[in-house]
């Protein structure tokens, strides 16, 4: 099985425990909000990557599953990008 995190902005209320308990996937950012590094969940990981989700209070964060390796590669519009 693949799996793919998703992130929904408008969901999170920015209390860190993704960042907390998945530090390998994601990060915080300078307003205190979680910004994914990676949406693509190694196998390793989906333990982690599972208590995450569970965590996660207001329900922002979510485990996709997909079957095709295609859909879990390419740009996802929560991956951190430089600001000038």
């Amino acid at each position: 099985m693949m799996a793919r995190l998703h992130l929904d902005f408008a969901a999170c209320s920015g209390h860190g425990l993704c960042a907390d308990l998945l530090p390998e996937l994601v990060e915080i950012d300078e307003w205190g909000f979680p910004i994914l590094r990676e949406d693509t969940v190694d196998r390793d990981l989906l333990p982690l990557a599972r208590r995450a989700v569970r965590a996660c209070p207001t329900l922002a964060l979510r485990l996709l599953k997909t079957s095709d390796p295609s859909q879990t590669s390419g740009p996802t519009p929560h991956r951190k990008t430089s600001r000038r």
